[in-house]
């Protein structure tokens, strides 16, 4: 068998077709704002100590979720270990679309990921989500030697920088909303769905220490 047949046929073994997306049959209702507004509410729910998605998980777990999923947002966040995505919304198995990259940068693989979650998998919002004391931005800041492979992210979060300065924070939140357009703009599939107004695409910042997300545009 091609390496190309042998590709056809993982992907066709994990459920996904390549040549022309469906839509799944089981989607989200909510529109784009209203979308939006729940991951909103969540987090005030997670920075409150108010949280309800533990309670729907039990629920979510016995429910059929082998067959269908029916994300309503998609996240790109960094792989920072202190940015639990679904507990920040307050969202249970099955309703985010988490991605999740060092400096939640934009890579093919990344854009083509939160494209099957829009055209397939029918969320209605994406959030670029930068964080607090975020590890990658730092040391694309100060752009000192590493080891591997680490500096790879380092060109992807330097316009940041550029646009900035050298103030932490604020390099932070002008990588997400950089990022943010980015995918507005790079990717067919999504300036579409925006065109539409089937989908929104928001940059948002996470304080570690408060728990807050504040969006930026």
């Amino acid at each position: 068998m091609s390496s190309g047949g042998a590709l056809a046929g993982l992907v066709a073994a994990a459920g996904w077709e390549l040549a022309a997306p469906r839509a799944v049959l089981a989607q989200s209702k909510l529109s784009p704002d209203a979308a939006l507004q729940e991951l909103m509410d969540g987090n005030k729910r997670f920075s409150s100590g108010r949280m309800t998605s533990f309670e729907q998980d039990l629920a979510m777990l016995k429910q059929n979720t082998v067959e269908k999923q029916e994300p309503f947002a998609s996240v790109l966040s960094c792989a920072d270990s202190r940015v639990p995505v679904e507990l920040i919304f307050d969202q249970t198995i099955g309703h985010i679309f988490v991605n999740r990259v060092a400096g939640n940068i934009l890579t093919p693989e990344i854009i083509g990921s939160i494209e099957y979650g829009a055209a397939v998998l029918g969320t209605k919002i994406i959030l670029v989500m930068g964080h607090g004391s975020c590890g990658a931005v730092k040391a694309t800041i100060y752009g000192k030697e590493v080891p591997g492979q680490i500096s790879s992210l380092y060109p992807h979060i330097q316009p940041a920088v550029d646009q900035a300065g050298h103030d932490l924070e604020p390099v932070i939140k002008a990588n997400a909303k950089i990022q943010a357009a980015l995918l507005r703009e790079s990717s067919p599939v999504i300036s579409g769905l925006l065109k539409e107004g089937k989908l929104k695409v928001v940059a948002a910042y996470y304080d570690i220490a408060s728990g807050n997300v504040t969006l930026l545009e």
